[in-house]
């Protein structure tokens, strides 16, 4: 219920919006003009009523309080997840790491960093959440034979920085052809698709229908087709069957160049 008081006042100058209005005791206060009536001119009386509604008052401390609230649920109650990574495919020079989608909470992700034994890396990581949850995947490189890494990744974020689990691994011997994962492209027939898939059960590889971050060598007579586009894109080694063959004679991994498809 509304708490009203009633007051006259005098008129004494309009000026700028502004109204200087005198109280009978000859107090004078400024009121906005244009709350006013029509018509009012310098001498003329008004009468103000001035009320404390406390229904409303009520009403809108209790929106606030719901509003803080709200703002704490969604923003303050939550925190951004470390990363927590895993290793997605290993070779001789190279391995895949994989993650998890990425939780910020409401945060807002300022960058990724990758570390190999401690040290940061010079690796393009995604630099958008939408990114790294679409790869979930990245690819480092020049890693030596027969040696073991350490990785983690760093995630920064406007709520702070948070590092992922730490993973090890081992890169493969050149006798352990068990990291080589092929995608196959034109060859002369089905049959000879078939025939080398038997190869690569052989010796413990593997392979798969689409070009991926874990593809080791595309396998192809002919340079055409989708598949062929997308490792020549993806930088992807681009050999002749005779590779594969090569690789079984001799008992660990062929050099891909003397093998390149011309």
């Amino acid at each position: 219920m509304a708490e009203t008081k009633s007051a006259q006042f005098t008129v004494g100058k309009l000026d700028a919006g502004m109204a200087l209005l005198l109280t009978e005791d000859y107090q004078l206060i400024e009121f906005p003009s244009v709350l006013l009536p029509r018509g009012v001119v310098l001498g003329s009386v008004v009468n103000i009523d001035v009320g404390r509604d406390r229904d409303t008052e009520r009403r809108q401390r209790s929106d606030f309080r719901e509003l803080q609230e709200h703002i704490l649920e969604s923003f303050g109650s939550r925190r951004p997840q470390p990363p927590n990574i895993r290793v997605g495919h290993i070779t001789q020079t190279w391995a895949v790491l994989e993650w998890e989608p990425l939780d910020l909470a409401a945060a807002e992700l300022r960058s990724l960093h990758l570390y190999r034994d401690g040290q940061r890396m010079m690796q393009p990581m995604p630099t958008t959440v939408d990114q790294a949850n679409r790869m979930c995947a990245v690819k480092t490189t020049g890693l030596d034979v027969g040696q073991t890494y350490e990785f983690k990744i760093e995630m920064r974020t406007s709520a702070g920085t948070f590092f992922s689990n730490t993973v090890s691994l081992t890169t493969h011997a050149l006798d352990n052809l068990t990291g080589v994962r092929v995608c196959f492209g034109d060859c002369d027939s089905q049959e000879e698709v078939d025939t080398l898939k038997e190869t690569l059960r052989r010796i413990g590889a593997s392979w798969t229908d689409s070009v991926s971050l874990s593809i080791t060598h595309f396998v192809a007579r002919y340079k055409t087709g989708p598949a062929y586009e997308s490792a020549l894109r993806c930088n992807i080694p681009i050999v002749k069957p005779d590779w594969l063959l090569a690789c079984e004679g001799n008992g660990k991994l062929q050099p891909a160049i003397k093998f390149h498809l011309e």
